[in-house]
């Protein structure tokens, strides 16, 4: 399937307004911050990430724990148990 093509237009200030079909195809709102690379092929524009991207292991430890590890048997246990304890006794639809 091939994306879908739209056309825009320079304005006399170098502003192009992108078509609505793929500013909602993308989830871009007003504000959003985009980055406008040129190429051998033409002009390619995506969104600005606000910060760099990292690896799952770069941010462990970012929420400050300092309680002793537990294993993920035992923590999913847990989990279970509270879930059943907060469902206990409500209607089903």
């Amino acid at each position: 399937m091939e994306a879908p093509v739209e056309t825009a237009t320079l304005s006399s200030k170098g502003q192009i307004v992108i078509p609505k079909p793929i500013r909602d195809a993308h989830r871009w709102k007003a504000g959003t911050r985009l980055v406008v690379e040129d190429s051998a092929e033409g002009i390619l524009i995506r969104p600005a990430h606000s910060f760099p991207g990292t690896e799952l292991l770069q941010g462990l430890g970012c929420a400050g724990y300092k309680g002793t590890v537990i294993p993920f048997d035992k923590m999913n246990s847990k989990v279970d148990q509270a879930i059943r304890k907060e469902w206990r006794g409500r209607k089903r639809s």
